[in-house]
């Protein structure tokens, strides 16, 4: 099967729900008061140091207020993909239209393929008050930060050892020995970029790397600027100041 199969209208590149959270904690809330602006955690890694497991991980702790991002790819779909659900599967003239056109948050080429963000839905779900969380490379973090500066909070995964990526990748028996030397070979340059990410886990443990992941998440939304509901707040006690002779 081939990309082209599912070549679909661009309007069905919709708000798709977090997996296994209920249609009350999705994206058409009607009634959700809105308390904050949501969060862009971007998530970055060589392969094999663990992005995928953690972001996941992130998703099923919170899923009423994460939103899943299901990415557009030209590659061609694996055993058990479902379109709409792993990926929007396209082909490459179809990417390339939707990236020229300003349709992709982010987008890069990966091992020949192409991989990027749909913008529309991410935007929706930030105005909503949902976190997004993205698990991407290092182009992908520079694209998404210069769209939505105010937005993103990121952090890159270290494996603990070279030794320990490589066994990571042997041990997921999903590539072929070829593909995981390219894949090592790529590790090097991918972990240069560490320093422009806001932080830094090693993952030698990945309960306690889901944890740490799990604590930037929830001190960022607690920033100043996503909380329009303190100045609110913080007025009232001045109202009720005032109305008691108190000093204000």
């Amino acid at each position: 099967m081939t990309p082209t199969a599912f070549a679909a209208p661009l309007t069905t590149l919709s708000l798709h729900p977090t997996q296994g959270g209920s249609s009350e904690g999705g994206h058409v809330e009607a009634a959700r008061s809105l308390t904050r602006r949501g969060v862009v955690y971007v998530i970055s890694a060589p392969s094999g140091a663990g992005k995928s497991t953690i972001a996941a991980a992130l998703r099923a702790k919170d899923p009423a207020d994460i939103f899943t991002s299901v990415s557009v790819t030209t590659r061609k779909p694996r055993p058990g993909e479902v379109e709409g659900r792993d990926y929007f599967f396209r082909d490459m003239a179809t990417f390339e239209k939707m990236a020229a056109d300003g349709e992709l948050l982010e987008w890069a080429t990966v091992f020949g393929n192409g991989y990027g963000t749909p913008r529309a839905p991410v935007l929706k779900a930030l105005s909503e008050g949902h976190d997004v969380i993205l698990d991407i490379d290092w182009q992908g973090f520079r694209h998404v930060s210069k769209a939505l500066p105010g937005d993103v909070v990121s952090v890159f995964i270290l494996p603990p050892s070279l030794e320990e990526l490589r066994r990571r990748l042997v041990g997921r028996n999903t590539d072929s020995m070829a593909t995981i030397e390219k894949r090592m070979g790529k590790a090097l340059a991918e972990i240069s970029h560490w320093r422009e990410f806001g932080h830094v886990i090693v993952n030698d443990d990945l309960d306690h790397a889901i944890a740490k992941a799990q604590a930037i998440l929830v001190a960022a939304r607690q920033a100043v600027g996503r909380r329009p509901d303190v100045a609110a707040l913080v007025n009232s006690f001045a109202s009720g100041a005032a109305a008691t002779g108190l000093p204000s």
